[in-house]
């Protein structure tokens, strides 16, 4: 990526940047921000993975996203850049989210921005995104997740996060467990950055944090990260106290305990895609129902089994009914596996079925009856599928430009 940004004549380089990674959470503080700054008055790009529905919600400009002609015309400039790389080296050839953070610096930098909010794709370290010389950087959380790639321990998945630490600039750091904060605390203490943490700001009660419109007590805390990017912004990029405020509460956010009238049904889409998500899933799942006075339906489908364990004994406690779905994604669990995976103790029916199956036209559900809710977790990748189908008469199929 080095490389292909050294081609590019560095366009990451002509707008300010705020980099953000973390196990949960960085999607959000990454909106959260974005949506502070508007609010603020300053034109902004947002690059973010992996998308819902169409390529283009990973680059968007004043949340426009980037439409699927500009991606051709960008493909077709970028490419013969690649493939003059890859003559020299064939291993240097760009993968897709390469050639995605590429395309998303080349946009920003044509827009003019007054700031990037730039999202990790993958740990931090080696990832794409990690050209940039930022203003600001994030760790929203860290847990055990692609242990495959980052690593089967707390410090080893800390030490791939504070990658991202730069030489002399400041960070904020979310909620973490001790042993991860040493290692962050470490690696800012090697490269003279100083370190601002939520709960040395907030304290741990999730009433002290900043009140936002999205759901759930993890958004709070996303929104204490939020706040405190925005004030370490200051004063090169300035933000007000009354843009903090609104920008919180207007925060859009797509398949983050995001409600949609259909067909009569209350339908939650939430993505908890790993171990940690899905303690937090329990928490709205336990709240919905003590606000309703009734279980909901849950649609769940998981890309790996050690996911889908954590959610299926989370849905077992709070569901009336389980619909199993396979995720159109190679990584994607099959019905075997989740059936397998379901507590013996769950009282109510499990089912099989498809996306097509439980959703075949925009507006039209298939479960439940109106008035019942409708729950939609595990992958963000299922999360996709469903909305496609919620809001597009005919398929887009852009859900399988993922990042594999």
């Amino acid at each position: 990526m080095r490389l292909l940004a050294e081609r590019l004549g560095h366009p990451e380089r002509s707008f300010p940047v705020i980099h953000i990674a973390g196990t949960n959470g960085k999607g959000s503080v990454a909106a959260m921000v974005e949506s502070i700054l508007r609010r603020s008055g300053h034109r902004t790009g947002l690059f973010t993975s992996p998308h819902l529905v169409r390529q283009g919600e990973r680059i968007q400009v004043d949340r426009e996203i980037l439409h699927e002609e500009s991606i051709v015309e960008y493909t077709r400039e970028l490419k013969p850049v690649a493939d003059a790389m890859a003559r020299v080296n064939p291993d240097d050839h760009p993968s897709f989210f390469e050639f995605m953070t590429a395309m998303a610096f080349l946009h920003f930098a044509r827009e003019k921005v007054d700031v990037g909010v730039i999202e990790v794709g993958l740990g931090g370290r080696l990832d794409a995104s990690n050209v940039v010389r930022p203003d600001v950087t994030a760790i929203t959380s860290i847990g055990l997740d692609h242990c495959d790639i980052l690593g089967d321990t707390i410090e080893k998945v800390s030490r791939e996060k504070a990658g991202i630490i730069k030489q002399g600039v400041p960070v904020v750091l979310g909620p973490v467990s001790d042993d991860a904060e040493a290692v962050i605390r470490s690696a800012c203490r090697e490269r003279g950055s100083s370190l601002v943490t939520v709960e040395e700001r907030f304290g741990l009660k999730v009433e002290n944090y900043p009140e936002t419109n999205l759901e759930g007590d993890y958004q709070r805390i996303n929104a204490g990260t939020a706040t405190l990017i925005c004030e370490e912004l200051e004063p090169s990029i300035p933000v007000s106290r009354d843009a903090i405020i609104s920008g919180l509460e207007s925060v859009v956010w797509p398949g983050r305990w995001q409600r949609l009238e259909v067909d009569g049904r209350t339908v939650i889409l939430d993505a908890a895609h790993n171990v940690d998500a899905a303690a937090w899933m329990a928490r709205n799942l336990a709240r919905h129902v003590a606000e309703t006075g009734r279980k909901p339906i849950v649609v769940v489908g998981c890309l790996g089994e050690e996911r889908a364990a954590a959610l299926l004994a989370v849905v077992a406690e709070h569901a009336r009914d389980i619909y199993l779905v396979v995720p159109h994604q190679p990584r994607a669990s099959g019905f075997g596996v989740l059936e397998g995976l379901v507590p013996d103790s769950f009282a109510g029916r499990c089912h099989r079925t498809t996306v097509g199956e439980l959703f075949p036209a925009p507006g039209t559900c298939t479960i439940g009856r109106p008035g019942d809710s409708v729950v939609v977790t595990g992958s963000i990748y299922l999360l996709g599928e469903v909305l496609e189908k919620i809001e597009y008469a005919e398929p887009l199929n852009q859900g399988m430009l993922q990042d594999f």
